[in-house]
C-alpha cells in the first residue's frame, strides 16, 4: 500500500512541476516538506489508510494470529483446524472486522520481532502482559487472570507444598514464558521447552519431576477427568493477567477491548469458556 501512495505522489509532484514550468512557480510545488514553503509536499502519514493499522489488516482482508500449541487457549482438533479459547474468539474477532483470520504458529521467543515485522498482526496466546510486552506492543485490557504453578505427579505433591520445598527439583518449562521467568528468579535449573504442552509432556513421562505452567491450563489439563488425571499442582508461585498485543500505536487495541466487552455482556465470552474448559473465576470482568 505504502509503494502505491510514494508512487501517486511523486506522479502528482511532476504533473505539478511540468504544469508550472512556464510560470516561474514550480519551487512551492516542489519544495521539501522541511523547507520555507507554506504548502509542504504532501506525506505519507497524512493519508489515514498509512496509519490505521485497522485499514491495513482489512485491506489485506487477515488478521494473522500468532500462536503456540497451548491447550486450552490454542491447539488443533482431529482435523487439523485450530481451536481453543483464545482461537475460537480471535475468529469472532476477525469476523466482527469483515476479515478472515489465520493463525501462525511462532517461536515465542520472537513474538515482539514478529509483530513489528508485520509477520502477525495480534499475538493472541494466553500472553502475560508483562514489562518487556507492553513496552514493545500495544497490549489490550487483561482478560483472563492467571499465575504460575508447579505441576508435578499426585503422589508426590504432598512434599512440594512451599517454595522451598521446591530446591532439587528437575524442572521443564517453555522457553521464553513466565514460567520459565519464575524459575530463573527463584534460581532454579529447568530444561527449556517449545511449548508448555512439552513441558508437561516432560513431567507425565518422567523425564522431568516438574514443571512450571499457566494456572489456566494446569486447571483444564491436569487431574481427574483430563488428559494427565495423574498430574497435580501445588505451589502458585505469582499472579499474572493475560492479555492481546497489537503493534505499537494500533488502533486494533481500542477495537478489541469494545469487541471484548460486548462478547462478555451477550454471554459469547463465557460460552467459549465453558466449551473449553476455562474456570469462570479467571475470566477478567
Amino acid at each position: 500500500m505504502k509503494r502505491r501512495l510514494t508512487a501517486l505522489a511523486l506522479a502528482l509532484g511532476l504533473t505539478l512541476s511540468l504544469a508550472a514550468c512556464g510560470s516561474g512557480t514550480a519551487g512551492s510545488a516542489q519544495t521539501p516538506a522541511g523547507g520555507n514553503s507554506e504548502t509542504p509536499a504532501p506525506a505519507e502519514s497524512s493519508t489515514p489508510a498509512a496509519e490505521s493499522d485497522m485499514a491495513y489488516v482489512q485491506e489485506k482482508g487477515t488478521l494473522i494470529v500468532g500462536m503456540t500449541d497451548f491447550a486450552p487457549m490454542d491447539y488443533k482438533d482431529d482435523s487439523g483446524e485450530w481451536i481453543g479459547f483464545d482461537a475460537d474468539m480471535a475468529k469472532a474477532f476477525a469476523e466482527s472486522l469483515g476479515v478472515d483470520v489465520e493463525f501462525l504458529e511462532i517461536n515465542w521467543d520472537n513474538k515482539l520481532m514478529e509483530l513489528d515485522t508485520k509477520g502477525i498482526d495480534v499475538i493472541w496466546n494466553g500472553m502475560t502482559i508483562t514489562e518487556e510486552v507492553t513496552a514493545g506492543a500495544s497490549v489490550s485490557e487483561a482478560y483472563c487472570n492467571n499465575g504460575q504453578v508447579v505441576v508435578l505427579p499426585a503422589d508426590k505433591a504432598e512434599d512440594y507444598q512451599t517454595v522451598e520445598s521446591l530446591s532439587g527439583l528437575n524442572f521443564a518449562a517453555e522457553n521464553g514464558s513466565a514460567g520459565a521467568e519464575q524459575l530463573d528468579a527463584l534460581g532454579l535449573e529447568y530444561v527449556a521447552k517449545t511449548t508448555q504442552a512439552d513441558a508437561l509432556m516432560e513431567v507425565a513421562s518422567g523425564a522431568s519431576d516438574a514443571c512450571v505452567i499457566d494456572l489456566l491450563m494446569a486447571g483444564a489439563m491436569i487431574g481427574e477427568g483430563t488428559s494427565y488425571p495423574d498430574l497435580t499442582y501445588t505451589v502458585q508461585l505469582n499472579s499474572e493477567e493475560y492479555g492481546v498485543a497489537f503493534r505499537k500505536g494500533s488502533d486494533l487495541t481500542e477495537a478489541f477491548n469494545a469487541f471484548w466487552k460486548e462478547a462478555y455482556d451477550d454471554g459469547t465470552v463465557m460460552e467459549m469458556a465453558t466449551t473449553y474448559g476455562v474456570q469462570e473465576s479467571v475470566i477478567a470482568k
